[in-house]
């Protein structure tokens, strides 16, 4: 008989006596938190999320779980629209940097490839849970390898969120200053249209005290806003797409302001003055490309695609809990997020070609200084993304605490203190890194690839007993383990070797 508690459990599969005591590091409320845009579970207002272990009940006398001891209410539809919030994050604001510097065929393939091997994770993931008899990623990780494998996972999942706040704060200091001057006409003289000011004031004012609190369960929807602001974000990618001239007419909307005559005198000069300046096939898309940018590709789309930690917990709240139908609900996302990644991309480098910034929604200021149907995305987006960094960090304060301080009562001075100092970390980052270009690089190259190629397949091969080390299924995810290494140090090594060269250029150059 289900004791009324039960709500709060997820004690669908049983733990052998082995397990660690000290599994979680992350509370229920990190169940339905994605890597990137980490969306609290609302289903659960009345716990203490802060203190609530991820399996607060569970049996010792069996290993595996049992999967019709406590039936999950999630739709196939509704899990669908979750996975997705977990994939699209500010990863699509980089695809169309990625394409201009790989070229249109060349990113195609990177992208189905990339998308085809996150899919293969997931399937090693979903069977690794069944055979290993959990539900939580760092669980997993600890029956593997012990605990290496469970600081593994968690500094895995704990870098990815972390990459994951800077992103959203790059974009806080990119656009919330173009706003402001579309609104009060600054100068970019003005210190309130600075943007590494704005990051700090928005961090103290705004995401500091939501950080500070101990539940977050009312932001249990950001995510599923996210996701809105984005699609609006791609509708208007190729909206602008066609409206805006290629080469693109710096300031355009001023100059759309003035005379009918003037504009077409204005367009014709600024055509004729830039057809020295340009290469004449600077509007023709090219299918590939190799420059020193090209190594940011597979980084840039493997941080898209990260969702790992969060497919096993809607795995667990599906309505019917078989490995085929999740794995039916990652086919459909994966292919919804591979649409759209690939239209925003293309209609983004289609519009700007060469001239593409690594963050997108940027670039179009250098065309529209206060374009209303713009400065609405960079509004809904500035929203978004503020609200959902509190509920990034949660997870990794949660994690950290966990790891310092598993055996302790809670206490609000290390809970601000904790708090504190990863909102400063992150603001050091946004501040002093030059460009999200190098967070969505290195965070991709490293804990994306941990996450998607090397600890699922390291996990199945360690986990799953059934199958022979000379089996199809244990060579190909061998294979998977040893690609993923590939990427990770092949990708490391090139993006360090870049910023090894940009540093001694801007040294040369002074």
């Amino acid at each position: 008989m289900k004791q009324a508690s039960a709500k709060t459990e997820m004690s669908r599969f049983n733990i052998s006596p082995d397990e660690d005591s000290s599994v979680s590091s992350n509370s229920h409320e990190y169940s339905s938190c994605p890597t990137k845009k980490v969306p609290i579970d609302s289903q659960y207002p009345d716990m203490d999320a802060e203190s609530q272990n991820f399996l607060p009940d569970y049996h010792l006398d069996k290993k595996k779980y049992e999967t019709d001891y406590h039936p999950g209410t999630a739709s196939f539809g509704m899990s669908v629209f979750n996975l997705g919030n977990a994939i699209m994050g500010s990863g699509i604001l980089g695809l169309s940097y990625a394409m201009a510097n790989t070229g249109i065929a060349l990113f195609v393939i990177l992208l189905v490839a990339v998308s085809i091997f996150s899919l293969y994770s997931v399937h090693l993931l979903l069977k690794t849970a069944n055979e290993g008899g959990s539900l939580v990623y760092e669980q997993l990780g600890y029956k593997a390898f012990g605990m290496p494998g469970k600081l593994a996972a968690s500094i895995s999942i704990t870098m990815q969120n972390i990459g994951a706040m800077s992103s959203y704060l790059y974009i806080v200091k990119y656009e919330l200053p173009i706003v402001i001057q579309a609104f009060m006409g600054a100068n970019n003289g003005e210190w309130y249209v600075n943007g590494d000011y704005l990051v700090i004031l928005v961090s103290v004012i705004i995401i500091l005290p939501l950080s500070l609190l101990r539940n977050l369960g009312y932001l249990g929807y950001t995510s599923g806003f996210s996701l809105l602001c984005m699609v609006f974000f791609l509708i208007v990618v190729i909206y602008k797409k066609f409206q805006i001239p290629c080469p693109y007419i710096p300031n355009m909307d001023v100059i759309l302001n003035e005379t009918v005559s003037k504009v077409l005198n204005n367009t014709v000069g600024f055509l004729n003055t830039t057809a020295v300046v340009y290469n004449e096939d600077v509007c023709t898309p090219k299918y590939f490309v190799f420059n020193s940018q090209t190594v940011y590709a597979v980084p840039i789309l493997t941080f898209a695609f990260v969702c790992h930690p969060a497919v096993l917990p809607m795995y667990e709240e599906l309505k019917e809990t078989v490995v085929l139908k999740m794995q039916g609900v990652a086919n459909v996302s994966f292919l919804a997020m591979f649409i759209m990644y690939l239209l925003a991309a293309l209609f983004g480098y289609l519009t700007f070609n060469v001239h593409v910034e690594p963050e997108l929604l940027h670039t179009y200021s250098k065309v529209y200084k206060s374009d209303v149907i713009l400065l609405i995305v960079r509004l809904a987006v500035l929203t978004a993304v503020t609200l959902t960094v509190p509920v990034v960090l949660f997870p990794i304060r949660t994690s950290v605490n966990q790891l310092l301080c598993a055996s302790k009562e809670f206490s609000w001075i290390r809970h601000t203190i904790i708090t504190v100092v990863l909102l400063a970390c992150t603001n050091c980052l946004v501040i002093f890194v030059p460009t999200i270009r190098d967070i969505f690089g290195f965070i991709g190259a490293s804990a994306a690839a941990m996450l998607i190629f090397i600890l699922p397949s390291a996990f199945y091969i360690k986990l799953v007993k059934k199958e022979p080390m000379k089996s199809v299924q244990k060579i190909g995810a061998s294979i998977f383990l040893c690609s993923g290494f590939f990427v990770m140090i092949g990708s490391l090594t090139l993006i360090t070797l870049d910023w090894i060269n940009n540093a001694s250029q801007a040294s040369d150059g002074h």
